[in-house]
């Protein structure tokens, strides 16, 4: 039945990674596309709607895929599956915090934890990379298209206004303009 795989399937995403939404990605890419639920092209698309609407990206996506292949209660399962995880641990945590708050074990954990977060988000930075800038793979004819020289045109300066600290929804809202006037304007 689809509503138990979409619980099980989310609960095992979000049993499984730690380290938010970004980290969550390569996981929630590798299981949709595993059970045909959403391509490769998809997941991108989804992934730059789920940054601009509010919420955490991986209960935006759980949503998102629960609600199109199960409709209202598969969005439930999915969005529960992806959440209980997370509840659970937070409550255990929060009971033994006290008591466990400066443990060198637990500090060691979450000091090894550190790099294979970062090592998730920047399998995620990857593989959404390379969807975006390189759709039909590592090819030199990618570099003639305007929407490669676009897109890259809306990391670059995306990139240069993060580090200058404007506001994210700013970021959001310049970039969401570029690509509405290139896709409308310009016919990409």
């Amino acid at each position: 039945m689809i509503w138990i795989e979409l619980f099980l399937t989310f609960l095992k995403i979000g049993a499984f990674t730690f380290g938010g939404g970004y980290a969550m990605l390569p996981l929630i890419q590798s299981e949709v596309e595993r059970h045909g639920w959403l391509t490769q092209a998809e997941v991108v698309d989804f992934i730059a709607v789920s940054e601009s609407t509010p919420g955490p990206l991986a209960i935006n996506m759980a949503t998102f895929v629960g609600i199109r292949t199960g409709g209202v209660f598969g969005a439930v399962c999915a969005t529960l599956g992806v959440v209980l995880p997370s509840f659970v641990i937070i409550l255990i945590v929060a009971k033994f915090y006290e008591k466990f708050r400066k443990s060198r074990a637990v500090d060691g954990v979450m000091y090894g934890l550190r790099p294979a977060v970062i090592g998730l988000i920047g399998a995620a930075f990857l593989s959404v990379g390379m969807t975006v800038f390189f759709p039909n793979g590592l090819q030199t004819t990618v570099f003639s298209g305007a929407g490669f020289w676009l897109s890259f045109g809306i990391f670059v300066i995306s990139a240069v206004l993060a580090f200058k600290k404007l506001h994210p929804i700013a970021i959001i809202g310049i970039s969401a303009v570029i690509g509405i006037v290139a896709g409308y304007g310009l016919g990409l």
